[in-house]
């Protein structure tokens, strides 16, 4: 068995012992766990982060192989659930908070409360819309990241991240709506990364405040 402290080597080589302390002791959340959360969740879980919160009430069905970070043998489980397995193979030691639960506005006190940074993931702009609303309305120390416009297959530099307020961050080309285009896995994961890169750069205090 592989120790707990090669495993913080491994993930975190060529950074100091307080960068990675810093990533090991950061609680983030990843809200929906589809094309971005689930690809989300794995880019920071390989970042050295290893307090994460993961909700998602839906199911893996063939149709979202093309983008999302799951397999054929999870069809039919839990994203909540099957993402967990796969991210305990790089980490084994990662603390994983995963529920399968719809995100309200009346449970987001209760399931964000204790997180440091949130990314949002959802499908609908409604969901997202109440997630962003309520999260910056309720707290004024957390940071938001947000994805928006990642259909089509436009190319990679229309994929950026800004930052939009004080606590709130969005990625993605801020127009593309995948109900009009087609959903491209390498575009979904592009934004993913933006949003897992701009959550290290946070923690690590790379980012302007």
């Amino acid at each position: 068995m592989i120790s707990k402290e090669e495993i913080n080597a491994a993930l975190g080589k060529g950074l100091t012992q307080a960068q990675l302390d810093a990533l090991h002791n950061a609680r983030v959340a990843v809200v929906g766990l589809g094309g971005l959360g689930s690809n989300i969740a794995v880019a920071l879980t390989r970042l050295g982060i290893a307090q994460l919160y993961l909700y998602d009430f839906d199911k893996v069905e063939l149709s979202n192989l093309n983008r999302q970070y799951y397999f054929l043998d999870d069809i039919g489980q839990y994203k909540a659930d099957a993402l967990v397995k796969h991210l305990r193979q790089i980490n084994p030691y990662a603390v994983l908070h995963s529920q399968v639960v719809k995100v309200t506005q009346e449970n987001i006190p209760t399931l964000l409360g204790d997180c440091d940074i949130i990314c949002e993931a959802l499908d609908d702009a409604v969901g997202k819309a109440m997630l962003v609303s309520t999260v910056l309305s309720t707290w004024s120390d957390k940071k938001l990241i947000a994805g928006s416009g990642i259909a089509g297959f436009g190319p990679a530099k229309e994929i950026t991240s800004k930052k939009v307020t004080k606590n709130f961050y969005l990625c993605g080309d801020g127009s593309s709506d995948f109900h009009d285009l087609p959903l491209c896995g390498a575009r979904v994961a592009l934004c993913a990364m933006q949003q897992a890169l701009l959550a290290a750069r946070i923690i690590l205090n790379l980012e302007e405040n």
